[in-house]
């Protein structure tokens, strides 16, 4: 897998930021960004908006916990990584406990696909692989 020379400025496309509050999680997700041949950074929320900074990931992983709003500190954060990156990168993952679309949960319009738990590699890992391929061609 190679980086891709037309992706914007300051992306890496293999680089994926994992954000979830519980460890468990985190590890959990990583793997899966891992078996998808991607490079998973994780933390928490509260730490995750510092990583967004020198590193503008190809995707954006979010553990939304029991409300879809674990991570709604970080939205205003890849927003502004969006916009500096000129384009949809990094597209934006919801781990949620609700199932439908980002407009039916009345997520943020950044949040571009919800996966609802429990998280498997057979429902997350084929998600992240969309939304990745066009800046990883």
């Amino acid at each position: 897998m190679k980086q891709d020379s037309d992706a914007a400025p300051g992306i890496d496309p293999l680089k994926v930021l994992v954000v979830a509050n519980s460890p468990v999680n985190r590890i959990v997700v990583a793997k899966i960004v891992e078996r998808s041949g991607l490079q998973p950074v994780a933390g928490p929320p509260e730490t995750a908006a510092a990583m967004l900074r020198p590193l503008v990931p190809g995707a954006v992983i979010l553990d939304g916990g029991a409300d879809n709003k674990a991570c709604d500190i970080l939205i205003p954060a890849i927003a502004a990584a969006r916009r500096g990156a000129g384009g949809t990168l990094p597209a934006v993952i919801l781990l949620s406990n609700r199932t439908g679309t980002p407009h039916s949960l009345g997520l943020p319009e950044i949040v571009d696909v919800v996966v609802a738990k429990p998280i498997t590699p057979e429902k997350l890992q084929p998600v992240i692989e969309r939304l990745i391929a066009p800046a990883r061609a």
